[in-house]
């Protein structure tokens, strides 16, 4: 048989990957296959080429092993231990991983006690009430699979912002590597426009000789457009999207008698722009910043020149909301701070778990004490140009109070309030939970105000709208986590907060020195969601959040 493309090796080795979880075992080897899939899908160059030249292993997460799986894969398209697991499950089977929450061996009981062989089986058995009455499984389960079936439907093909990051890295410099001759390597797509989850992986390129519209070449998986100098700016404009934001310039310019095409812009015979910021500026429009490009009323903002002027990373200051190994944090409160210096950032804030996350090594009252210490004595040593800014994330107890007494709560510069369980309370039960924890005067920042887990889980019920309004009204800042895996609050709740008269603040959530860096992603879902710097509170420069932080105890203070 003729040897496979890279993308029917990718979901051959998905397949692989799949039946290894079922088959149970080293979890880590099923999620390695797993990722060595996503990294052929985002291919950049032939895979027979590749492996023609014996370069499988450049590519992210192949190793020998997985390369001499890939290679047979390719070449024969099929593999004998996938044949022999083939025997053991049915293909349908598979569909089921896809619900978050769902483990390989509560989707094997599923198969052999219940019968169960696709997700719609899957669905129709919960809604049976057939899966709580199963020994092994119960109603819990049941209830998690209903609510998730919608996550594994609408977030199929999808990758979480920091791993198509990668994909994207490694393929970008694979182009440049493997065809010299390409100039403006550019990431488009979804990516460019900064959505939360990625379907879409896409690269323009500069060629020499592409013709006037960019087309797609036949990698798999990826999309490389190619296009001549004259026509990159209109080719990136249409591979950067989206649709709805396509159209509507299109449409914009059917009204001015000119014509929107792939190639550029026309009136007439003549092509009047090729350039992006000249296609905007022909139509009487600024540039419109991709990651506002949704079709929501971004043109007609510009038209009105209301456009926000987009916070960046070179806007924050600081870092708050971020774990030590105080509670469940890998690093010491010194080791983080020392690494949030060497980013050029002017203060850290410290937000270790509170007594009750027992999970998580909660603080106690006596290691807040020993943590404030160690925060002076660092304090001291770093100067005027760094601090350490000495807050807590208390979590929010099922009646909405905080979790210390007022006078504990009292000994911290900023307090973020968050809910980290009873997440299956009514959404008016959660709704006036937050909102006890909102008018509690202790309370700076609400976390990531909604628990999602992107791709993982829902996030709780909640009446979002009044408890932005509620933080407005009561000077409460709201969290944009900048965590891949919640990045909460969702963009499209961002210029309500704004309306209604919120600040927000960017947070890592960081348990390591690595995940400080996940302060770049919260950055995008801001700018996706218009939020200019003015309205960041951690866009303040050292001497400004402090006095914030004051301000808010003195009033604090004024209303004991």
């Amino acid at each position: 048989m003729p040897a496979l493309e890279t993308r029917a090796v990718a979901r051959l080795l998905r397949e692989y990957a799949q039946r290894s979880a079922l088959r149970g075992g080293n979890p880590y080897r099923a999620k390695a296959y797993s990722r060595a899939a996503d990294s052929l899908a985002a291919l950049a160059i032939p895979l027979h080429v590749l492996i023609a030249e014996d370069r499988l292993t450049e590519i992210p997460g192949v190793g020998e092993a997985i390369a001499d799986i890939i290679t047979k894969l390719h070449k024969t398209g099929t593999h004998p231990s996938l044949e022999k697991l083939r025997k053991e499950i049915p293909q349908g089977v598979l569909e089921m991983l896809s619900v978050p929450g769902l483990r390989p061996e509560k989707v094997l009981r599923l198969y052999k006690d219940l019968g169960i062989t696709s997700l719609a089986e899957l669905e129709a058995a919960a809604k049976d009430d057939r899966i709580k009455k199963a020994k092994g499984l119960g109603a819990s389960l049941q209830t998690k699979i209903l609510q998730n079936l919608a996550i594994a439907k609408s977030g199929e093909g999808r990758l979480h912002l920091h791993r198509a990051a990668a994909l994207l890295a490694h393929a970008k410099d694979s182009v440049r590597k493997s065809r010299p001759e390409l100039k403006r390597v550019t990431i488009a797509g979804d990516f460019r426009r900064g959505c939360d989850l990625i379907g879409d992986l896409s690269i323009v390129a500069e060629a020499p000789k592409a013709g006037k519209a960019a087309k797609p070449s036949p990698t798999d998986g990826l999309q490389i457009r190619l296009s001549d100098r004259k026509h990159f700016g209109a080719a990136l404009l249409f591979a950067t999207g989206s649709a709805a934001h396509i159209e509507q310039l299109q449409t914009l310019a059917a009204e001015k008698e000119m014509r929107l095409e792939a190639d550029g812009l026309h009136k007439g015979r003549t092509l009047i722009a090729r350039d992006e910021a000249e296609i905007y500026r022909a139509l009487g429009l600024p540039f419109i910043d991709p990651e506002l490009r949704e079709g929501r009323g971004e043109i007609e903002a510009a038209l009105k020149g209301k456009l926000p002027k987009l916070v960046t990373d070179q806007d924050l200051r600081g870092i708050l909301h971020c774990h030590t190994d105080s509670s469940d944090g890998t690093e010491t409160l010194e080791t983080m701070a020392k690494a949030t210096r060497q980013r050029g950032f002017e203060y850290f804030g410290v937000a270790d778990h509170s007594k009750s996350a027992h999970y998580a090594g909660g603080l106690t009252v006596k290691q807040i004490a020993q943590q404030h210490r160690e925060a002076e004595r660092l304090n001291k040593r770093f100067g005027k140009d760094f601090r350490i800014l000495k807050g807590i994330e208390s979590d929010i107890r099922a009646d909405g109070s905080l979790d210390y007494p007022d006078e504990v709560l009292e000994r911290f510069e900023f307090v973020v309030a968050s809910i980290h369980g009873r997440f299956k309370l009514d959404r008016k039960a959660q709704t006036q939970r937050l909102l006890r924890a909102i008018s509690d005067p202790h309370t700076t920042i609400i976390g990531h105000m909604t628990g999602r887990q992107l791709q993982r889980r829902p996030g709780y019920e909640i009446d979002v709208e009044k408890v932005l309004r509620a933080c407005a009204k009561h000077d409460v800042v709201v969290e944009i986590n900048a965590h891949p895996w919640r990045l909460d609050l969702d963009w499209r709740w961002h210029q309500a907060a704004l309306e209604f008269g919120c600040m927000v603040s960017i947070n890592p959530d960081a348990h390591s020195i690595p995940e400080l860096d996940h302060m770049h992603w919260g950055v995008q879902m801001a700018r996706k969601g218009g939020v200019p710097a003015d309205r960041v509170l951690n866009a303040m420069k050292l001497p400004e959040i402090t006095r914030y932080f004051r301000q808010k105890r003195r009033s604090l203070a004024r209303a004991a």
